[in-house]
């Protein structure tokens, strides 16, 4: 499974948390308290009521449930949402530059981006006031796209590059040992427009408007400290994080994700996605690595392949998303099996075997997304999977994984791997804490 088709559990591109949650609060509805006549300061403290309830509405860690998209998920929990929580429809990730020198600068940009966070996930605007409720001589303290919609599941998820440690802030000692910069894999083609960061957040979201909204705002407040590298907007997600959720398609047409790391199994979330004490320094305890990785599919080349090679490179039925030789999605791989000439029903080197034999037990979280990004000028799809994993150290889960994949994956003929990212996320926040805290303490 490199960041391909993976349907096991590896970076790749082939072949699922639902909770119980209140009603997201509609921008709308706070707007329209102000228009009711509420003055500013009365404005301010209705939002904040309103930011409480939706939050402490959900318990700690919930999530929307499937029946109602527009729930607001919680924001200060044990660890950041973003990551178990059910896989949102729609993502914008981005990768900012620190333009700042000034350790301080960099802790207030870090206070200011953690309080519109927050307000942003419970339906709120970035900042009282927002779109509309300043000083006409002023620029708006909201952008206002999102006035009209609520929460929509946005979550927002934080995590910090190698680079931030370069001894700028005086944070070259407090750089965890995990957080290596990522080898160059066979294959791959990386652009350095498209890798890198000192800062990333992920925003997700069932609404696009809404994910957009939040990253706009976030580099909005930036201004002046950080600047936006590289960013990515993913929709339809390639991963389950949830067993209530179905195994979704990637762009070659085959369930993706089928194997991938649940909510629902705490024991297993605890071994391979969360840092453990003594795993590294103590303001990563909680926290997990992410893996971006954006993966152009030749899918003009792929769709010339017949389905009898798209199956036996994956490894799996393209319809059910069973294994070759099996039935059901979710049947084990059996590589017993053998066809009439003798040779294994599921290629030695398919996709679902190279990750189900290879890796040593190692597994990560998935949660990716894919895109189209136009056209290349030559009249093929600029389209693939926006690669996006957790795991406890990519040391020893997403490098080997990527190694293996790389080496054998007759996969990679149709892929290309051309944007990278390696990122710290620290745990979730308690009451009164910023977004990197414990960091800088």
């Amino acid at each position: 499974m490199s960041p391909e088709v993976n349907p096991e559990v590896g970076p790749e591109v082939g072949a699922d948390d639902a909770g119980t949650g209140a009603r997201g609060v509609s921008r709308r509805r706070v707007f329209g308290l102000a228009g009711a006549g509420v003055a500013t300061a009365g404005l301010g403290a209705a939002a904040g009521a309103l930011a409480v309830r939706v939050v402490e509405g959900l318990p700690t860690g919930g999530a929307p449930s499937a029946a109602d998209p527009t729930a607001a998920v919680p924001f200060r929990a044990e660890h950041q949402a973003g990551i178990t929580t059910p896989a949102q429809d729609r993502m914008h990730f981005v990768a900012f530059d620190v333009t700042t020198t000034d350790r301080d600068a960099l802790v207030d940009l870090l206070r200011d981006w953690t309080a519109a966070a927050e307000r942003m996930t419970s339906g709120l605007e970035a900042a009282e006031g927002g779109a509309v409720g300043g000083s006409p001589q002023a620029p708006p303290a909201d952008t206002g796209e999102a006035l009209d919609l609520p929460a929509s599941a946005l979550t927002l998820t934080i995590g910090f590059g190698p680079s931030l440690f370069d001894g700028r802030f005086g944070l070259a000692d407090r750089r965890p040992e995990a957080l290596v910069d990522l080898p160059r894999f066979k294959g791959d083609a990386l652009d350095p427009a498209r890798s890198g960061g000192d800062l990333c957040v992920q925003a997700c979201a069932n609404d696009p408007q809404v994910a957009v909204h939040a990253v706009r705002n976030l580099a909005r407040i930036g201004f002046g400290r950080a600047a936006v590298r590289w960013s990515q907007l993913g929709f339809g997600r390639t991963s389950s994080t949830s067993t209530a959720q179905a195994t979704p398609r990637n762009l070659f047409g085959f369930k993706d994700g089928t194997n991938n790391l649940k909510a629902e199994d705490p024991a297993a979330l605890e071994r391979h996605v969360w840092v453990r004490d003594g795993d590294g320094p103590a303001w990563m305890t909680g926290g997990t690595y992410l893996v971006a990785r954006r993966i152009r599919m030749h899918v003009e080349t792929w769709d010339r392949a017949p389905l009898a090679e798209q199956e036996a490179i994956t490894g799996r039925h393209k319809g059910s998303g069973a294994p070759l030789g099996q039935r059901d999605e979710f049947d084990p791989v059996d590589t017993s099996v053998l066809g009439p000439g003798g040779d294994p029903v599921v290629p030695v080197n398919s996709h679902v075997r190279l990750a189900s034999e290879n890796l040593g037990g190692a597994r990560i979280l998935r949660r990716g997304y894919n895109f189209t990004d136009g056209s290349d000028g030559l009249g093929h799809l600029d389209a693939g999977l926006f690669f996006v994993c957790f795991n406890r150290d990519s040391r020893s889960q997403f490098i080997p994984m990527q190694r293996v994949l790389a080496g054998a994956d007759p996969m990679a003929e149709y892929l290309e791997h051309n944007g990278s990212g390696h990122f710290a996320v620290p745990p979730g926040l308690r009451e009164g804490e910023f977004w990197g805290q414990a960091l800088f303490g």
